[in-house]
């Protein structure tokens, strides 16, 4: 490779790594396996040692993670939190043997601890005069997201260090927030259950649960903790690794009871044989061993270079895959009419268990991989759980094989399947779709929808297996005698029903419109559809350019409520709903376009609404939203804090008026 041909290939390997940074430390939904990205850095690495003049300060090979979410605030660490350098067989680990002894002079004996690598999410602990004070991610190496409330929920993490061994005012400790197995797996339960997307794997489920913006989402989530060193220390040194990890037992942090002392590097590969057999017995995840040389006084003697310390290892595990067939792929439609689609295999055992289907993800996925009906593929357990298609043989193919084309009707109720504006998925949009039936009457009876009281998620799968209900309008068409026969279902508690599901016939219009179940309509939105469209034919026949025009609206929610509504069951089940006697109410007060030729400013902060929500509620009532004052501005609201656009309005004579008077205007009460 030229000079040249490396120039391109370096910047096409930076921007892939940037974009794969951001998949795995920032979404947590990774594209790649941990192998594939490993090879894209090493290859980067290479081709920057080949041609250093190529390197330059913001490679990825000088960088660790990607940079914080902007919802946490950043955190500054301390002391940098450096990746490790990686090696994948035995011969790597005797190299970095040799590498670090030619450093050192060949001293007569290096002292290792080796230590079990735990597939989980790095964090730094600030501990202040023994008491924990602040927790952040690792980040980009520098600077983290904070977030301690969420670690606090973690009950294996000392909030005060004990004095097993003198504490220090102030010191950082680093650790890994990790989820076992078992309860990766009851997460995973819950999740389907609740009809929500499974997580990947541990790692991506423990750094999902620390990314929660509600600590009491992290609370219900049963993670886990092991320490294994420190970081800005400035009262405090050890002699060796082991001692750190025994003080920081003595101090009450959980340590890894597979962690060990090496006399040598044999002792070294001798753990990373058995830890590699004894994987699959272990209650969390591990990717392979760390290997750590033990005297701190050597550990400064080897420094690090770049991103790395010379001193330590990561050597990985080779991931369980097998090769098998996969003689078709057929489509899942899920709780929320997602379709999925799924490869069906030759039953081949990888890691232990036996695998016949797996999951594609969506055709994007298929696409990017290549994958054929009929390919020969190589199969992992992702996390060693969930069964994952790594990649396909093209080198393998006879020509006979077939791609796949996600289906144009769903295979459940025949609706054709369309994929929305910003979306990947592919989705059954239809009311009466078996699939996805019971998530679609849940949400049309919920609170926020039409509010049936009494009508709960058990009675409503009694309804469907039963056959008594195949879409919403049919719970207007049940009769005592259909309850009746129900399981546990008494007289009184038919009645009950039966008079919920009665005084729903006359639901507000806006909630009509939420419980119709429209991807991206929730509340808010819903009534704002309902202020410009007060007859609901008028919303039925709307145009994709006509409702992304409407403040608050945009392109993507437009194209799915014309696509909903272009559904031919979805207008059965409407027109079903009018038979039935379904009569939405249309509010009192402001009618439509009455706000027509006024214009409004808004300044300072409301209580009920935002600025852009109520912009939208003007723009709904045939209003107009200016960005600063001027003489034709009619009137000037007022929030908690208004800035100098007040000042500007009494001097033009405009009339400025409160929050309460502004919700009088387009005919909602106040507080």
């Amino acid at each position: 490779m030229n000079r040249e041909e490396a120039s391109r290939r370096i910047e096409d390997l930076r921007r892939a790594i940037v974009h794969h940074n951001r998949r795995y430390y920032q979404l947590d939904d990774p594209e790649i396996s941990d192998a594939e990205y490993d090879g894209l850095m090493n290859e980067l690495a290479a081709l920057e040692r080949a041609f250093p003049d190529l390197a330059t300060p913001d490679s990825p090979t000088r960088r660790v993670g990607a940079a914080p979410l902007d919802k946490f605030p950043p955190s500054l660490h301390g002391a940098p939190m450096l990746s490790l350098a990686n090696a994948f067989s035995e011969e790597e680990i005797r190299a970095f043997r040799d590498r670090i002894g030619r450093i050192l002079g060949e001293p007569e004996e290096i002292p290792f601890v080796v230590e079990p690598k735990l597939d989980g999410v790095a964090v730094n602990l600030l501990y202040e005069n023994g008491l924990f004070t602040k927790g952040a991610t690792r980040g980009d190496g520098r600077t983290g997201e904070e977030i301690t409330a969420n670690l606090r929920t973690i009950p294996t993490l000392p909030l005060r260090m004990t004095n097993g061994a003198r504490v220090p005012e102030r010191i950082e400790i680093r650790g890994e927030v990790y989820l076992s197995v078992e309860a990766f797996r009851s997460l995973n339960r819950r999740r389907a259950e609740a009809g929500e997307p499974p997580f990947a794997n541990p790692r991506n489920a423990a750094a999902g649960s620390l990314r929660q913006l509600d600590w009491r989402i992290t609370a219900g989530r049963p993670l886990d903790l092991f320490c294994y060193a420190v970081g800005e220390s400035p009262d405090l040194s050890f002699d060796s690794q082991w001692e750190l990890l025994e003080t920081l037992r003595a101090w009450g942090f959980p340590v890894n009871d597979k962690i060990r002392r090496a006399g040598d590097i044999d002792a070294c590969i001798g753990y990373y044989r058995e830890m590699a057999e004894s994987r699959k017995d272990l209650p969390y995840e591990i990717d392979g061993v760390v290997i750590k040389v033990s005297s701190m006084a050597l550990q400064e003697r080897l420094g690090t270079v770049s991103r790395n310390p010379r001193w330590a290892l990561a050597c990985k595990f080779d991931p369980p895959q097998a090769a098998t067939v996969i003689r078709n792929i057929t489509v899942q439609v899920g709780r929320t009419g997602v379709l999925t689609p799924v490869a069906e295999m030759d039953p081949v055992e990888v890691g232990g268990v036996t695998v016949s289907r797996a999951t594609l993800h969506n055709q994007d996925e298929v696409d990017r991989k290549d994958i054929r009906i009929g390919d020969t593929v190589l199969v992992r357990r992702a996390g060693d759980v969930i069964p994952e298609v790594v990649r396909a043989e093209p080198s393998k193919r006879t020509g006979a094989e077939r791609k796949f084309i996600m289906p144009a009707a769903c295979p459940s109720c025949g609706s054709p399947v369309v994929r929305l504006e910003g979306e990947t998925a592919y989705r059954c949009l239809g009311m009466n779709c078996r699939a996805q039936l019971a998530e679609t009457i849940r949400h049309f009876v919920s609170r926020g929808g039409m509010d049936m009281e009494g009508i709960g998620e058990k009675l409503i799968l009694r309804l469907i297996e039963s056959g008594r209900i195949g879409d919403p309008a049919d719970l207007f068409y049940l009769t005592k005698e259909d309850l009746a026969g129900l399981e546990r279902m008494a007289d009184k508690s038919a009645e009950n029903v039966l008079t919920a599901i009665e005084r729903a016939k006359t639901p507000p219009y806006e909630k009509f419109l939420f419980a119709l179940g429209i991807r991206h309509v929730g509340e808010f939105i819903a009534k704002i559809l309902a202020a410009r469209y007060p007859v609901l034919e008028g919303l039925m026949a709307a145009g994709e350019e006509e409702l992304a025009g409407i403040h608050g609206i945009g392109k993507e929610i437009a194209s799915s409520v014309v696509n909903f509504f272009r559904q031919r069951t979805n207008r059965e089940v409407i027109d079903k709903l009018s038979r039935a006697g379904v009569r939405p109410r249309v509010p009192a007060g402001r009618p439509e376009g009455s706000l027509q030729g006024k214009s409004f400013v808004f300044t300072g902060s409301m209580k009920r609404y935002t600025r852009s929500e109520a912009g939208s509620r003007v723009e709904a009532l045939g209003g107009r939203v200016l960005p600063s004052v001027t003489k034709s501005v009619d009137y000037v609201v007022a929030g908690e804090d208004p800035g100098s656009k007040i000042e500007k309005a009494r001097k033009l004579n405009r009339t400025v008026i409160g929050e309460e008077e502004f919700l009088n205007l387009i005919g909602e009460e106040g507080s």
